[in-house]
């Protein structure tokens, strides 16, 4: 069966990383994909997650206090300026990172995503993936300024080199009202 974007995503994530790694949520929202990573990473492993709203981390530290998760660490910042809490013995060490672009749901509307700051954050996460990690960037653009965004980072991701990354993208393409889609970029080498 053909499953959602976000289900997609997740499958994708489950098979690139293993229990222990160090995993991203660059975009923390209401902590689902947070909550999803640190099951997946389980005790041994690390999960960091990234959001610029207050709301976001109350949200997610709910979620994961009702899980019983200890092994995740809420960063009020920027998934722009990951690189800023990323130590160098990770480089080459994660193994995925997770994006939901646009707006927390539930949230103020007019806090968005930016093609800048995800862009900045992808090249950041580039270096520090391992081979056969996996960044996921599910991309919701029916809102204003986020055409921008989509066409921002779909530049970047076409560009990247094929030797070393794997690039796909997974939509629906006969829904209506701009439904989200799935960047997947596979580090190769």
């Amino acid at each position: 069966m053909l499953k959602k974007v976000i289900h997609n995503a997740h499958d994708l994530i489950q098979e690139a990383v293993q229990e222990g790694d160090t995993v991203i949520d660059a975009t923390c929202g209401n902590g689902h994909d947070t909550l999803f990573l640190s099951n997946l990473v389980g005790e041994t492993g690390k999960v960091l997650a990234f959001d610029i709203q207050e709301q976001a981390l109350t949200n997610t530290a709910e979620r994961l206090q009702v899980a019983k998760w200890i092994n995740t660490t809420l960063i009020q910042d920027s998934h722009a300026n990951m690189d800023h809490y990323l130590s160098n013995d990770l480089k080459g060490k994660v193994g995925a990172a997770i994006f939901n672009l646009g707006y927390l749901p539930k949230g103020d509307k007019a806090i968005i995503t930016k093609g800048n700051t995800t862009i900045k954050a992808i090249q950041t996460l580039l270096e520090y993936l391992k081979i056969n990690g996996l960044i996921n960037i599910v991309i919701y653009y029916g809102h204003e300024g986020g055409q921008e965004e989509k066409d921002a980072v779909l530049e970047f991701v076409k560009n990247l080199d094929q030797k070393r990354f794997s690039v796909l993208r997974y939509e629906f393409i006969n829904q209506q009202n701009n439904p989200p889609f799935l960047i997947a970029i596979q580090k190769r080498q």
